[in-house]
């Protein structure tokens, strides 16, 4: 039994299930394909800009002692 090719393979889906489900099915994971993009674009500016801020900060000289997290050497010891 050969593999089947990727023509032959959509044709038998869409006759198991009928090519307008079929064609239904593609549109919405189209969908939700653009939707994925726009939430990861949305996420990575938001990363961006958080990352602009802080050299911004740090190039303004307002990132001072107060503003780092205690390294071991500062941190008390008990």
């Amino acid at each position: 039994m050969r593999p089947l090719t990727h023509c032959e393979a959509e044709k038998l889906v869409k006759k198991l299930l009928g090519e307008n489900e079929v064609e239904a099915v593609l549109q919405r994971l189209d969908r939700l394909t653009d939707v994925e993009a726009r939430t990861t674009a949305a996420q990575t500016l938001e990363v961006v800009y958080g990352l602009v801020r802080n050299m911004k900060v740090v190039m303004d000289g307002l990132f001072t002692q107060v503003d780092l997290p205690p390294t071991v050497a500062e941190q008390p010891s008990f």
